[in-house]
């Protein structure tokens, strides 16, 4: 890259108020950074990674230089941090006389100054962009060495962390130009206009998409970053999810292996309507000679409501047939095992191996269908988990990622850690004859033969325990990272159905893709809340989220709820992203921070080679072009709630939000007005924020929310991640 004629490009940032061996006196700022100011915050490191590789990977790409008060003898531990961190390879500037006045202290302003002035000297033919943040020394610092060398300059990039505001872009004055913003993601767009910057014109490639091996943060993993040549079929609605996996399950015999991953395991819940339950599913094909294997969540206590007798029973009648369940409680307190996943390995014929993942689970209530009248046993179930009407997604898989799927069954299951420890698990386990370790379980066999045209990354969150986890000792939040990754490249729609949108953690990253594209529109599908729920904790996480996204998206931003056809509200248990038309997402993640850092979630990311070549051919104009499921996806599940027969009316991403928006105000109009005369077309209506249901008072905010944060929506990431608003 060059600037000002033939003068190449150099990048410095200083990294002395995001890294966690910063000195002590910069991680006040840090801390400052914690306090939350409402909607509009979306301070965070969020993007400051992709901020400098757009730079450094530019034609002809700029030099990077990070600037520290650390001393010398630090340089080791602050690349490592660097390099842990995904930023791009640089020169480090460590600008620090001592180890105690380096670090305790800092350098000071002086000391920077004159590593910069050096760098100037040494580099005449050089010109600089300077990034850091308002937090300390560099606002002072950077304008102090523009002004003592003008024109090498090339512009000013700070992160804010002691005020609230949005994205601005200044280039009044003699000076360089100055572009501000609460994160990376929402400075970007500012810098590239300031550098005349345009968008990559190379190829796409899948990771522009997808996380590369170390972005995924876990290298004690054996997963591949991502497998090609896999089929995926879309099964919506707990009716056809069921129906497939008991004939996959019957047609199992000896040598085959069936492996399943649980939050709850009904042994009653019916899968077809001639009565063949879970249970007897699992038994027929353990009584073939099938060898069969589960990890269920042990779940809390049943005095708080939840369902270990339930999963205790299904452990319970697969050890009567040879079949082995563990209930496993290797998690966080208050954390629970979320991941649903079925494998099938054949013995003979790899070609017919398959696995399921989504978000339905073995459990009654989820046996759905389209004109969502709810599960025929839900009715009789007491739980008050099961809802009734509900909608939901799953995956059914073949090719080389139902290995890898394997592979994180394997891994759990050969965990060495106790599956249980707290006295008060481990005595009633005891009285129960639950077993406490699995037998040997064979290593996954090779991948079975490619058989479709999708690429598949497995993403998993996993929280750090106190007890390492072998496969995951710091944890894995690739989760997190990869909605990250793709959101930053959204240009024209983000499709969501989501349980919760509970967070405003994740809201934050939504809020910064729609401030960062002005085209782009959040249509976000939830459940309504049940008509005998009173005010919760969990409404204070809800609409701090949803102000966030509104605040940030305006009138792009619509987040809708469901009910069927008698206007009984559909609660909406899916897990499922769609960004334009390209990424597509089906899993057991939330978009809450328990599911994105605390509890075990397993979702698939999906990016079809396959183009759908229907206008508009490539909705977000990257070049990636509309790739066949994900736009299937997005679209199958579009037609059900908007009451339509054909695609053509959303297939543009303008002319879908419209059409979600005018079909849901005339649904709500003619509630409004009595339900008088025909029901207009569609399910969907606008979704009430809590906030606007219920007044959030003193208390709600000071005691309900902390308590909510602590309990129904805890943060798993490290402390450093926590500090710096990222995963």
């Amino acid at each position: 890259m060059t600037t000002g004629g033939s003068r190449e490009l150099g990048v410095v940032y200083d990294v002395d108020g995001v890294m966690r061996i910063a000195p002590i006196r910069r991680q006040w700022g840090r801390l400052r950074a914690l306090v939350a100011h409402g909607p509009r915050d979306r301070r965070s490191l969020l993007g400051m990674q992709r901020v400098l590789a757009v730079l450094a990977e530019d034609d002809p790409p700029a030099e990077v230089y990070f600037l520290t008060a650390l001393p010398d003898k630090l340089v080791r531990p602050l690349r490592a941090a660097l390099r842990h961190d995904q930023y791009p390879r640089g020169t480090l500037l460590m600008a620090g006389r001592s180890l105690f006045s380096g670090w305790l202290f800092g350098a000071g302003l002086d000391r920077k100054r004159a590593t910069l002035d050096r760098l100037a000297e040494q580099r005449p033919d050089m010109s600089f962009v300077l990034v850091g943040d308002d937090a300390g020394h560099d606002p002072a610092l950077f304008t102090g060495f523009a002004d003592a060398h003008p024109g090498r300059v090339a512009a000013i990039a700070m992160r804010r962390l002691l005020g609230v505001a949005d994205a601005s872009t200044c280039t009044d004055g003699d000076g360089p130009p100055v572009v501000e913003a609460p994160n990376g993601e929402e400075m970007l767009p500012g810098l590239r206009e300031v550098l005349g910057l345009g968008r990559d014109a190379r190829e796409p490639r899948i990771d522009d998409w997808f996380l590369t091996e170390a972005q995924r943060g876990n290298p004690a993993t054996r997963l591949r970053p991502w497998t090609e040549g896999n089929d995926v079929r879309l099964r919506v609605h707990g009716t056809a999810y069921y129906r497939v996996l008991a004939e996959r399950l019957a047609r199992t015999g000896p040598g085959d292996q069936v492996l399943f991953l649980g939050w709850r395991g009904d042994g009653d819940q019916r899968l077809t309507e001639d009565g063949t339950t879970v249970a007897d599913a699992l038994v027929d094909a353990a009584r073939c000679g099938a060898r069969v294997c589960g990890l269920l969540w042990r779940s809390h206590l049943s005095a708080f409501g939840y369902h270990v007798t339930q999963n205790r029973r299904l452990a319970a009648a697969l050890r009567a047939v040879g079949a082995e369940v563990l209930l496993d409680q290797r998690i966080r307190p208050l954390g629970s095992h979320h991941q649903k996943l079925v494998v099938v390995r054949h013995d003979t014929d790899p070609r017919d191996d398959v696995a399921f993942v989504g978000g339905i689970d073995l459990v009654l209530g989820a046996r759905d269908d389209i004109a969502h009248r709810g599960d025929p046993q839900s009715s009789a179930a007491a739980d008050a988990y099961d809802r009734d009407p509900r909608h939901d997604a799953q995956l059914e898989l073949r090719g080389p990622v139902v290995r890898d799927l394997h592979e994180v069954f394997f891994e759990r299951w050969v965990d060495p850690t106790p599956l249980v420890r707290l006295p008060w698990h481990v005595v009633p386990d005891l009285v129960h004859r639950l077993p406490r370790h699995g037998s040997l379980l064979p290593a996954p066999t090779p991948d079975p033969p490619a058989s479709g045209s999708c690429a598949i990354q497995v993403l998993r969150t996993y929280p750090r325990r106190t007890s390492p986890t072998p496969f995951a000792p710091w944890g894995e939040r690739s989760v997190a990272r990869a909605f990250i990754k793709a959101l930053g490249r959204a240009q024209r729609l983000v499709y969501v159905e989501d349980q919760y949108l509970w967070s405003a953690d994740v809201a934050r990253v939504f809020a910064a893709a729609l401030r960062r594209a002005p085209g782009l529109h959040l249509v976000a599908v939830v459940p309504r809340p049940h008509r005998d729920a009173g005010p919760n904790p969990a409404m204070i996480g809800q609409a701090e989220a949803m102000a966030m996204v509104h605040e940030a998206g305006g009138d792009r931003v619509q987040i809708l709820d469901v009910e069927n056809d008698e206007a009984s509200p559909v609660y909406v248990h899916a897990k499922v992203c769609v960004i334009d038309d390209v990424w597509a997402t089906v899993g057991s993640n939330n978009f809450n921070t328990r599911s994105w850092t605390h509890d075990s979630e397993l979702v698939c990311a999906v990016l079809d080679e396959e183009r759908d070549g229907r206008a508009p051919a490539d909705p977000g104009g990257l070049g990636d072009g509309a790739r066949t499921f994900a736009r299937r996806l997005r679209l199958e599940l579009m037609r059900e709630h908007l009451g339509l027969a054909d695609d053509d009316p959303i297939l543009d991403p303008d002319d879908a939000a419209a059409l979600v928006r005018s079909r849901a105000a005339a649904l709500d109009s003619w509630h409004g007005a009595g339900a008088q005369g025909p029901r207009p077309p569609g399910r969907l209506r606008r979704h009430t924020p809590v906030h606007e249901q219920v007044e959030i008072t003193f208390r709600r905010r000071w005691i309900t929310g902390p308590a909510y944060r602590m309990v129904l929506d805890p943060d798993g990431r490290p402390m450093r991640a926590r500090l710096q608003r990222t995963y």
